[in-house]
């Protein structure tokens, strides 16, 4: 039993245990170690215009680790007054919603727990010389155990609350509505013969067997790997497998990032032929995928020589820049198509030759007698890129019929041979739609490289830059043009297909035209004229341009947006308050006057960011319902103007030099300034802005109202630790509607496909997936008369998901 002296001072007191002063001082050491970053740090914040929070809290820090060392209670009421603040400052700031509270408070509230401990506890006496009493250890415990049981109740709440959903806001149409008001669709309801199903791009399959009664009920059918998996030698680091296959009879038809060609039994997902178009190696590329093939039905293919077997064809546009035309039946080429090779050569008058550097990465437009093509070319690698032309073949002999150069937008006659079509011109990398009763091909194109700037433009780009064009289908003269942003220097191409429904708008039938943006508009447009049937309205837009450049005044805004409110401070996110505040620091200094703010030298913000509130997957639209399925995504991203002190020298590059003849991304040789892109992140690697990062979403096309929107989507395979907390994920990968009231998605982060009732947007089912699915999903009748879901799941090289070769398809328990 240790001896006891009594203190010469009041002999009721014990000395000092040494243990409880190493505990006292390692308590007060940790709350200066982190108090002095946010003490200073805040300082630099407030001189920044931001919140004076962080400056106080780390008063505060300091304040209570000093007493806290010396084993004074009062650091304990500092402490308190510390966590009280902050609970006051983050409902003020972020409301009852969980993850902006956790982020501002988690880390307060941890600490405070620690102090409560009953080993950092027994470090203050209950009585001492001007401790006794309230204002002692034992009331600065019950007040710092007060206001973390007030915090504890505010995070409750939150689990209950969320302003992130919006619900039942409008009563969508009946089952039945609209019916007759459809354009013809000559494909056969359990068949699949486009991307988005049909020429029109709808997304939307007639199949009803499945329900929101019974999609609970659906399993796997069958699983097929390709074999082709991305990180072969040359590969470009945006190297995916983004395919929605077609199915015709009882056949299924697809490509795979390499470029091979498949066909599978639809039924039971046994391979039937393969080929290989043997693409040639050193391509400069920027992307490898094959979004899908097109087809070309028997009826409207003439009889084919008897050596060629042709009845109908398969184009497939490679990434060495040719179409090749291909027997459904046997996967040999059709040598009655191109002059007896089976192919074309999209080079043929295309200036500035670098095989790789402009391709198809979507598949072709097929019509009755042509076959329409755009193409991709590199992003912000030099102001002598490819051509952006537009294309159109005659379908049975490959024979170039007329070509629409928006650089020379006044004539579509071929070229004659030598001749070139305009480089650099804005091209159509995504997929296009076709209404053949009307006439007309609707092409969604993109800027001219370089995205950030464009102070050379001339006035066919500055017309045709960022539009959905209409082209006579006959001649590929222009019929209409819409332009969705200005003078676009944020890279907001026209990523998706143009959705063709007929409206019922006052009881008349309307042939509308709805196309989804980057920055969150959606234009519903009568696509006989291009004219707006839900108002836009012209919005003033932030001025001051880079050296040389300028700025448009305005911006067209749609009735129905899905445009996300501006960002401020308290937007601001990370996982712990540390991260935040550097976010908070980083929103400081970059400019930002809103979603058109210039790109600058200084850095900019540009949300929603080029990643797209919609991209390249498009939304889903249903004819009867008359609505629209989307699935917007928020993420911030950073634009930095470089200027450039010549045309060769890597000034963004870095140490990250591209390997053979891979492309100097964002370089932007020949163009005063390169540019450096990222996205907006905290230095854990997670959005700077809270979550939700992204919803499912419906809406009226009729009233342009927003039905619904939830979050959709965990961090599960986005966390080092896999915790499936539902936050709300970006999605890349288009939406499939039903007419059984259920629509899928499985393009978002996680590897899931869900299932959802398009009446309300809630979640029926989902199911994990063996990589990531940024594909669009597809749904057909199988020959044992099951309806079938479709899903690709491979991964997205840039993205970071999960990488596979597989193809699985979903149905109902036969049966059942």
């Amino acid at each position: 039993m240790p001896s006891y002296n009594p203190s010469p001072v009041n002999p009721a007191l014990k000395p000092v245990d040494p243990l409880k002063r190493r505990t006292a001082w390692a308590a007060g050491l940790l709350l200066l170690v982190l108090g002095v970053p946010l003490l200073l740090a805040g300082c630099w914040l407030v001189v920044l215009g931001g919140t004076s929070y962080y400056l106080l809290a780390g008063l505060g820090f300091v304040l209570a680790g000093v007493l806290l060392a010396r084993r004074s209670p009062a650091g304990l009421w500092v402490f308190a007054l510390v966590v009280g603040g902050t609970l006051a400052w983050a409902l003020w700031e972020a409301g009852l919603d969980w993850w902006p509270l956790a982020a501002r408070g988690g880390m307060v509230f941890v600490i405070g727990l620690f102090l409560l401990t009953p080993r950092v506890a027994r470090t203050w006496p209950i009585h001492s010389i001007g401790h006794e009493g309230f204002l002692g250890a034992r009331g600065g415990r019950w007040a710092l155990g007060s206001v973390l049981g007030a915090f504890l109740v505010a995070a409750v709440v939150t689990w209950f609350h969320d302003d992130n959903r919006l619900v039942g806001m409008l009563p969508l149409p009946p089952m039945g509505a609209g019916t007759a008001a459809q354009p013809a669709d000559t494909v056969p309801a359990d068949e699949w013969h486009a991307y988005g199903r049909s020429g029109l791009g709808q997304r939307y399959s007639p199949l009803a067997q499945i329900t929101p009664d019974n999609v609970k009920s659906l399993q796997v059918a069958w699983e097929y790997r390709t074999g082709d998996v991305r990180g072969r030698p040359g590969d470009p680091k945006e190297t995916t497998f983004e395919v929605t296959p077609l199915k015709v009879g009882n056949r299924l038809f697809f490509c795979t990032p390499h470029q091979s060609v498949i066909a599978l039994d639809a039924t039971t997902g046994a391979e039937i032929w393969r080929f290989n178009p043997e693409i040639r190696g050193q391509l400069a590329l920027q992307h490898l995928t094959c979004r899908g093939l097109s087809y070309q039905p028997p009826a409207t293919a003439p009889k084919p020589p008897a050596a060629d077997g042709c009845t109908a064809k398969l184009f497939m546009p490679t990434a060495d820049g040719r179409v090749i035309a291909l027997s459904p039946e046997s996967g040999k080429p059709c040598t009655s198509f191109g002059g007896g090779k089976g192919q074309i050569d999209l080079w043929a008058n295309m200036p500035n030759l670098k095989p790789g550097a402009y391709y198809s990465t979507s598949p072709v437009v097929v019509s009755s007698r042509l076959l329409i093509v755009g193409g991709t070319v590199l992003d912000n690698v030099s102001t002598q890129e490819q051509s952006g032309v537009i294309r159109a073949f005659d379908i049975n002999t490959g024979a170039l019929v007329w070509a629409w150069d928006s650089g020379r937008p006044d004539s579509s006659a071929p070229l004659a041979p030598g001749q070139a079509y305009t480089a650099n011109s804005p091209n159509s990398w995504s997929i296009s739609s076709v209404d053949e009763a009307l006439g007309m091909v609707y092409v969604p194109l993109g800027n001219q490289p370089p995205d950030q700037w464009g102070g050379n433009r001339s006035p066919a780009v500055e017309t045709y830059s960022s539009s959905v064009v209409a082209l006579d289908l006959a001649t590929g003269k222009v019929r209409w043009n819409f332009q969705t942003v200005h003078h676009d220097l944020w890279d907001y191409d026209v990523p998706a297909q143009p959705s063709l429904l007929d409206l019922n708008i006052g009881g008349n039938k309307v042939p509308a035209l709805v196309q989804p943006t980057k920055q969150g508009e959606i234009f519903v447009l009568d696509r006989r004229t291009g004219v707006p049937l839900l108002p836009i309205t012209e919005v003033p837009a932030p001025q001051g341009a880079a050296q040389g450049d300028r700025s448009a005044s305005t911006q067209p805004k749609s009735a129905l947006s899905f445009n996300p409110p501006p960002l401020t401070g308290r937007d601001m996110w990370g996982a712990t308050m540390f991260d935040q505040l550097y976010c908070r620091i980083a929103f400081q200094r970059l400019r930002y006057e809103g979603r058109f703010t210039p790109p600058s030298t200084q850095g900019t913000l540009v949300y929603p960011g080029n990643f797209g509130v919609f991209n390249w997957g498009g939304v889903a639209v249903d004819p009867v319902r008359q609505m629209v399925f989307s699935t917007p995504t928020y993420l911030a991203f950073v634009s930095k103007l470089v200027p450039r002190t010549d045309d060769t020298t890597l000034m963004v590059q870095g140490k990250q030099r591209p390997e053979g003849s891979l492309p100097s991304l964002n370089e932007n040789f020949g163009a005063p300034f390169a540019v450096k892109l990222s996205a907006f992140l905290s230095p854990l690697g997670i959005p700077c802005q809270a979550p939700p990062w992204g919803y499912v979403a419906g809406a009226d096309l009729i009233t342009g109202t927003i039905a619904w929107q939830h979050k959709n989507g965990t961090v599960r395979d986005l966390s080092p630790v896999p915790l499936p907390l539902r936050m709300g994920v970006p999605s890349l990968g288009g939406p499939l509607a039903t007419a059984g009231g259920v629509a899928f998605l499985s393009g978002t982060l996680d590897d899931y496909v869900r299932a959802y009732d398009v009446n309300n947007g809630d979640e029926l089912w989902k199911s994990r997936l063996p990589a990531g699915g940024q594909a669009t999903p597809m749904s057909y009748t199988g020959a044992d008369g099951r309806q079938y879901v479709l899903v690709v799941a491979g991964g997205h090289g840039s993205l970071g998901t999960r990488a596979g070769d597989y193809v699985r398809a979903y149905a109902l328990p036969r049966g059942g």
